[in-house]
């Protein structure tokens, strides 16, 4: 027996444990398993990062290595943490966060994690944009427009299941990987000198700012909502070992998957480093001057190609990552499920409008600083994912002996003291800029800036010490109530029955369908609404034709009930069948509607309307859809 009541607790419910582990040799179970931390390294090879790695391979060469390498090592730990909540404890970061969290702190966490996800697709734009740019030569703003289209993609790669949309994003992955071993084979670096670049330095202030743009990019906040989801779409045994089965598994495809990224991350920096900086182009943050400079400084057409192709590839890959991780963090945090179209268009707008508007106001010389911008809000956000991750996977009430054990708490905590360090080193340094600036208001400084600052401060405190002062209890709450118990005695017959003929053929199936769940000791009122200009201007003082006609129609069809029992009254409506059914049900009190169901949906309930959801959500009595 299948419980379908469940669901309401799962992530990414569509997909939940529908690709099957169980039971297979162990080459086939790491196939099986193979999949969910490729769909989140792509969120360390998007856009930004090549913004990020760019600048800092041009101003300092190969000195900044060492950030991307210890990035990667911070990425892995934390990503098997996320790996270890969902498997273990069956829950997403954002539901976790949920259920741990009071209100007037789990809320302000969504809004973060919402301007994370806001950040993350505006470099998709961005990176889509100017992929079709140095490609095809089209316009920037054309190609942010554009970008908007790509919202159906996740939705058609979703509908042939979680395993499709896998083999796709590794696709893409390979052909990311592919242009750049191609650019470091036409570069030539020297390798002695990339492996200096291994030990930790930062050079100045500006170095900082980009080493932490580069930890923003590569530890990503919707990464940790994501993988904590992703894994659960794996059919796992219940047992202990079944768990440690599939721990083991997802280590495998974390370690895999983020050293690829690692891989691309290093090669796009060392790329910059042995184009730009040895042939003193020291302030290259734009993705479109580097492409530009490829073909001169290597000599080579190739090099520029590759670059163009790989950058479209890795926007559109992050673009699906993005999608899932807006879906997830909004069910997860306010149990609120919304049209799957309808929020990968609300995130792509939060993207597209400001990137539309600095190349319309300040022009295309100022998107390589807003993709190190969007990579150092992101940055700014890490902590608040963190700390809670961190939280929820030590603790032994609830995780019992798949806790972390001391030397990883020790190590999670060390990274989250680093970056939360580096941060808040950063906001201090920019504000102290801002305070000697003579073209910031001060207003601005004292009365936004510093006390948004403050209050962040202080929510971070409360995410820190929170799970320690007040431990709470694990509330297996989903998207839904929990289920009632059913009534199953003998339930009234509806006395009275609205029905919305639009004299069609479809009636005749409406009116039978009516019909035969009330029988003929129940009064029937058949509606009609008149939508033509002058009814739904004068409404029923218009003497227009197609009025009479409808009238004679709606005697018609009760005649023909009359003349076998029902008992059947008739009524005009005017103006938006959406309006006029529901003010006339409850006019007439009626206790069932029934209506004809149109038979179409997705583009054609754009074009043509979706009378019977409008209807629905306006009524406060059953509805019943007709085919």
């Amino acid at each position: 027996m299948k419980i379908i009541g469940k669901a309401s607790t799962r992530s990414l419910d569509d997909v939940h444990s529908s690709v099957e582990t169980r039971r297979k040799s162990w080459w086939r179970s790491l196939l099986a398993f193979l999949g969910p931390a490729y769909l989140v390294s792509v969120g360390y090879m998007d856009p930004g990062n090549w913004a990020t790695d760019i600048a800092g391979g041009s101003a300092f060469g190969y000195s900044l290595i060492w950030v991307l390498l210890m990035s990667n090592l911070i990425a892995i730990l934390l990503q098997s943490h996320c790996a270890r909540l969902g498997i273990v404890r069956g829950r997403d970061l954002a539901q976790a966060c949920r259920e741990s969290y009071p209100r007037f702190v789990r809320l302000p966490l969504w809004f973060l994690a919402e301007i994370a996800i806001a950040a993350t697709d505006l470099a998709e734009v961005l990176g889509f944009a100017l992929g079709l740019k140095l490609l095809f030569d089209l316009p920037l703003l054309w190609g942010v427009a554009l970008a908007l289209l790509d919202s159906l993609l996740l939705l058609w790669l979703m509908h042939y299941g979680i395993r499709k949309l896998e083999a796709f994003i590794i696709s893409l992955v390979a052909i990311i990987g592919l242009c750049f071993l191609l650019e470091i084979f036409i570069a030539q670096p020297e390798w002695k000198e990339v492996s200096a670049g291994f030990i930790p330095s930062l050079p100045n202030e500006l170095a900082l700012y980009i080493a932490i743009g580069i930890i923003g990019a590569t530890v990503m906040p919707h990464n940790l909502y994501l993988h904590s989801a992703l894994v659960q779409t794996r059919k796992i045994e219940a047992s202990e070992a079944g768990k440690r089965r599939a721990l083991k598994f997802n280590l495998i495809d974390s370690a895999v998957a983020l050293n690829i990224a690692f891989l691309v991350n290093a090669s796009i920096l060392v790329l910059a480093g042995t184009v730009f900086y040895k042939n003193g182009y020291h302030e290259i943050t734009e993705i479109q001057d580097a492409y530009n400079l490829l073909e001169p400084l290597l000599g080579s057409t190739l090099a520029p190609l590759a670059f163009a192709i790989a950058l479209i590839a890795a926007g559109q890959a992050s673009t699906v990552t993005g999608t899932l991780s807006g879906q997830i963090v909004m069910e997860g945090f306010l149990h609120l499920r919304i049209t799957p179209w309808l929020r990968r268009l609300m995130t792509r707008l939060v993207a597209v409008v400001p990137a539309f508007l600095v190349i319309w106001l300040k022009g295309e010389s100022e998107l390589g600083e807003l993709l190190i911008l969007s990579q150092v809000i992101l940055s700014l956000q890490l902590g608040f994912a963190i700390i809670p991750l961190i939280h929820f996977v030590s603790d032994r009430k609830h995780m019992g002996t798949f806790a972390i054990g001391p030397w990883s708490r020790l190590a999670s905590w060390a990274a989250a003291i680093v970056i939360v360090g580096l941060n808040l080193r950063m906001v201090y340094n920019e504000i102290v800029r801002l305070i000697h600036d003579p073209h910031t208001p001060a207003e601005v400084v004292y009365l936004i800036i510093i006390p948004l600052t403050i209050l962040l401060i202080l929510l971070l405190i409360v995410v820190t010490f929170w799970p320690w002062y007040r431990p709470g209890r694990l509330a297996a709450e989903g998207v839904h109530a929990p289920a009632l118990p059913l009534q199953l005695g003998p339930q009234p017959m509806f006395e009275r029955v609205a029905v919305a003929v639009d004299f069609t053929e479809k009636d005749q199936q409406t009116i039978a369908q009516a019909l035969q769940v009330c029988g003929n000791s129940t009064v029937y009122l058949l509606i009609h609404v008149v939508e033509s200009a002058g009814a739904r201007l004068i409404e029923d003082e218009t003497q227009e034709s197609e009025v009479a006609a409808d009238r004679q129609r709606l005697e018609a069809y009760a005649q023909q009930l009359q003349a076998v029992g029902y008992q059947v009254e008739i009524c005009l409506g005017y103006g938006s069948p959406r309006k006029a059914i529901p003010l006339i049900v409850k006019e007439w009190k009626a206790q069932l509607l029934v209506m004809g169901a149109h038979g179409h949906g997705s583009i054609k309930d754009l074009i043509f309307g979706e009378t019977i959801n409008a209807v629905r959500h306006r009524v406060t009595i059953p509805v019943l859809a007709a085919r």
